[in-house]
């Protein structure tokens, strides 16, 4: 009787294989055979938060569009400073914003002035009010005032005809503000990049149907589909698909027609009763590599048909660590054409943890500044890639490289916060 050649299916306690790509590698394949959206549509100003623009945005005026001042308080020349002693100025009228002082200030003579008021002809530094005693008609102050103080040069900001936001930016609650006061109502953007994602697996049941023995409520698709919320993205959330080769291939199919990504959890190993493999085989052109990564294997990437295809594994931290550390930043390029990379900080780890040199690993820690002000950073409950309630405890990952051994009381590691991430 003749056996076939036992190939061992990858997973996340295995240790370093030789065949095993980084993390690095594998993003750089990733982004290698991935296009940027093209398509765009122009949105008015107030819904264009959270979208990617599709131009790069020249300002078509000076901000500010005058020197003003910065302060309440009163505008004079600077030859009116004082050297030393005190000096009186004769307040001759109010500018207010909105509301200019039309007259020319001459020397002995000041103007009271309100923040972002435009400067009166004659002046160039403004009193803070709070230094100025005033008496009727006439204020007395100190020396020690500098020339040209709490002043708003125009074009300071922004000037007339330079460009303010690049084209692959993504528009945060700042770029509002900018393009409005730059008068922009509308901007063009580029189009949503839409998502087709699905669970696979005969245990798996949608929240609401009745559990049988063996059986558990499918989460990945919430965590999915709370990720890609979050990117602004066109979603598709196509249930929980069996596995069943008809079944598969009619889900891989019709998400392949309607998403630019398709995005499955489970089913990427080479389990007895995983079709998945075999009908990505047929579909498109799929690989199926293993990762030097923990969690994280087994992992797919690939097309089906005019779609990208990321296969992730089936455990719940898993699931959340592939996407963020390989789909995520794969997302964004296509978004945007821009590669992104997240805020990492050093720490003193709080606890010992055990690992081997052989792959990158991603426990989840909890982040936090000590009475000293160095911040520290502890395991955030059990790591196992099944155990969910890490990533809720946790507020970072831990950054442990290939090469990393175990990690002693006191040593400095490198942490990646949830906040921007997630």
């Amino acid at each position: 009787m003749s056996m076939e050649k036992f190939v061992p299916t990858p997973n996340c306690t295995d240790i370093f294989e030789p065949d095993s790509l980084s993390i690095e590698q594998a993003l750089a394949q990733i982004q290698m055979q991935l296009m940027p959206v093209k398509e765009t549509e122009k949105v008015a100003l107030r819904t264009g938060l959270g979208r990617i623009l599709a131009e790069t945005i020249i300002s078509p005026v000076n901000i500010p569009a005058y020197t003003n001042s910065a302060m309440d308080g009163y505008a004079l020349h600077h030859a009116d400073l004082p050297a030393t002693g005190t000096q009186t100025l004769q307040v001759i009228g109010t500018a207010m914003a909105g509301q200019p002082f039309i007259h020319k200030v001459e020397q002995g003579q000041c103007v009271r002035i309100m923040t972002g008021a435009i400067l009166p002809t004659g002046t160039d530094t403004v009193l803070m009010q709070e230094h100025v005693q005033r008496e009727g008609e006439f204020i007395q102050f100190f020396a020690g005032e500098q020339a040209g103080q709490n002043i708003r040069h125009v074009g300071e900001d922004i000037r007339c005809g330079e460009p303010v936001l690049v084209e692959g930016k993504r528009l945060l609650p700042p770029e509002l503000g900018l393009l409005a006061s730059l008068g922009i109502a509308e901007i063009t953007v580029k189009r949503r990049l839409r998502v087709a994602f699905f669970s696979t697996g005969d245990e798996l049941r949608s929240i609401g149907e009745t559990l049988e023995i063996g059986q558990i409520y499918d989460s990945n698709r919430y965590t999915l589909y709370g990720m890609l919320q979050r990117l602004e993205l066109d979603v598709l959330d196509m249930g929980v698909v069996k596995d069943d080769k008809q079944a598969l291939t009619h889900a891989f199919t019709t998400a392949a027609a309607m998403a630019d990504v398709v995005i499955t959890s489970g089913g990427v190993s080479v389990g007895e009763a995983d079709f998945t493999k075999e009908v990505l085989s047929d579909l498109g052109a799929i690989n199926f590599w293993k990762i030097a990564m923990k969690p994280g294997r087994p992992f797919a990437f690939g097309r089906l048909q005019q779609a990208a295809f990321f296969g992730l594994p089936g455990n719940p931290v898993a699931v959340m660590v592939t996407f963020y550390q390989l789909v995520q930043p794969a997302l964004h390029y296509m978004m945007s054409g821009l590669t992104t990379s997240y805020v990492s900080l050093q720490a003193k780890c709080s606890v010992a943890y055990k690992k081997k040199p052989g792959r990158a690993e991603f426990p989840r820690g909890l982040l936090a500044k000590d009475a000293t002000g160095e911040w520290t950073v502890s395991v955030a409950g059990q790591q196992g890639s099944g155990i969910l309630s890490s990533m809720s405890i946790g507020n970072c990952f831990i950054l442990l490289s290939i090469e990393q051994g175990n990690i002693d009381i006191g040593e400095w590691v490198t942490v990646q916060p949830f906040q921007g991430m997630l």
